[in-house]
């Protein structure tokens, strides 16, 4: 009966302590994350096969910054830290391939949006 008893109180010490490891966020936090985003996806080619080293560019609308990531075998991306209220351009480009420009709007009110990149050879203007 000892055995269990002392188990018993060993657990909850454990997870007394668990739980005062994880320290709440500030209210800095909270702010924080209430107005920024995530954005992510995966580029593939014309026959939907993820692409590897593709480079994605993402444009801030507001300030014309642009951000890049190199994609790796899954062909996928992500970029954090986005402004809920810009707008952004995304495009995807590899070895004279695009994906042409995608816009993630201010509108789009998802906090993790996913926008899949798929590439094509740009058509030739006569």
């Amino acid at each position: 009966m000892k055995f269990f008893l002392g188990l018993a109180i060993a657990l909850l010490c454990g997870f007394a302590l668990a739980a005062q490891e994880t320290p709440k966020p500030t209210k800095k936090e909270k702010r924080e994350a209430a107005t920024e985003r995530i954005v992510q996806g995966r580029v593939t080619d014309s026959d939907d096969k993820p692409v590897n080293g593709a480079i994605v560019q993402l444009k801030d609308m507001r300030s014309l910054q642009v951000r890049s990531f190199i994609t790796q075998n899954n062909g996928e991306y992500h970029f954090s830290g986005l402004k809920v209220d810009n707008d952004y351009q995304l495009k995807g480009d590899y070895n004279g391939m695009t994906s042409g420009w995608k816009t993630l709007s201010m509108f789009d009110t998802r906090k993790e949006p996913v926008i899949n990149l798929k590439l094509a050879k740009p058509e030739k203007k006569e």
